[in-house]
């Protein structure tokens, strides 16, 4: 067992035809009906079965039985990116270990956003590391889909090389939602106020992840929770003598931590705002997917899982002993192509031992006699270069 959350549990298996691994998130739809989670899995169905991106997890199947529902992500063996920073020396990175990363969850934040999601739970435990060190964005049940048209995305010119980049914040045509929802150490002022919150506040959630990751803890966490929520609201970012930091990094840090939402940095045109900062400049972001992180994970055959928290299960999980519902084959023109991998410490699943989620207003489920899990699809997905 790789991890496991309120609902469910992630297993590491193996396909018996070709002896390749995976890693299955099992939901139990019994805990989803009591804790109202039904429309959670839902949506984070939708991102993975139609995600299409190398820093966004893979799916390959999903189907259900009469408990459960079932998704057989990719398995990320270089763990959970929270284990990996709690192995390095003070728990910390450099500061170009940091952009390195920071421009990764960038470029997959970007992604979410044209699909129109916002993603609203950005943390270390959400993010895995591939086997080569990449990272991959995982746990998509607390995303938000617009329910508005976004319409046709705006076309800028960056200043510096004339580069169009897409303006990412009117894919969500300022949509708008009110649920309180996330992680308390890194959720938006305007989350907590209720004023109501936009894409935006996934570059706060990134502004957050950045000072953590080069100063081993949060920037607003309080001894309680509402002693970090009134930080959050009314504390300013302070930056410790040690480690140092560059002006470009702090200046990057304090603009994605403005208080004042419409100002925030990313606010105006979104990704394509955050990707010009001068902190920036040294990334290459063409050439990403083909740089060599700073964490090269541990090597590994996959099976014995080195690269996460040892959680051990006294039964094994047997697919074959379960009704499953017949999956239907996946539309055979362009696969709704899902870039989850996962190897997740429960995707879409709080972990034991991270900062406690403060859950949102989701509606109630459908009446008794309604097919609950009627909108959850069984499908495989067929990837270009697979036979």
């Amino acid at each position: 067992m790789l991890g496991r959350g309120d609902v469910g549990k992630v297993y590491l298996v193996r396909e018996k035809k070709t002896g390749k691994l995976f890693a299955m998130k099992v939901l139990s739809k019994k805990e989803m009906i009591e804790r109202k989670k039904i429309k959670r899995a839902l949506t984070e169905q939708e991102i993975l079965a139609t995600a299409n991106h190398p820093f966004i997890v893979t799916l390959y199947h999903s189907f259900q039985s009469d408990q459960y529902l079932y998704f057989c992500m990719e398995y990320c063996m270089g763990g959970e990116f929270f284990r990996a920073l709690q192995s390095r020396p003070g728990k910390c990175l450099s500061e170009d270990a940091a952009r390195f990363y920071a421009a990764e969850v960038t470029a997959a934040l970007e992604y979410l956003h044209l699909m129109g999601f916002i993603y609203r739970d950005l943390k270390p435990e959400n993010i895995l590391l591939h086997q080569s060190g990449h990272i991959m964005l995982s746990d998509f049940d607390l995303a938000k889909q617009s329910t508005e048209p976004g319409g046709k995305p705006a076309m800028i010119l960056t200043e510096v090389n004339g580069i169009p980049l897409v303006d990412t914040r009117s894919c969500t045509a300022d949509f708008r939602t009110n649920s309180f929802v996330g992680t308390e150490e890194y959720i938006a002022p305007e989350v907590i106020q209720t004023s109501g919150h936009t894409s935006a506040v996934d570059w706060w959630t990134l502004g957050i992840l950045i000072y953590e990751m080069i100063y081993a803890t949060t920037p607003f966490k309080g001894v309680e929770r509402n002693d970090t929520f009134h930080n959050i609201l009314h504390i300013q970012v302070h930056f410790r003598e040690s480690p140092k930091v560059s002006p470009q990094c702090k200046d990057a840090v304090l603009r994605l931590l403005d208080k004042k939402e419409s100002t925030r940095l990313g606010s105006k045109s979104g990704a394509s705002e955050v990707k010009q900062h001068k902190w920036f400049a040294k990334i290459n972001w063409g050439l990403l997917r083909n740089t060599q992180p700073p964490i090269v994970p541990s090597a590994s055959n996959g099976i014995d899982a080195v690269n996460f928290r040892q959680l051990r299960e006294s039964t094994s999980l047997n697919l074959e002993t379960q009704h499953t519902t017949p999956a239907s084959s996946h539309p055979s023109s362009p696969n709704p192509n899902s870039s989850h991998s996962q190897h997740i410490k429960a995707a879409g699943l709080g972990v034991p031992g991270t900062p406690g989620m403060v859950d949102d207003g989701l509606e109630p489920p459908p009446a008794h006699d309604a097919d609950l899990f009627g909108a959850f699809t069984s499908m495989t997905i067929h990837y270009d270069g697979e036979s």
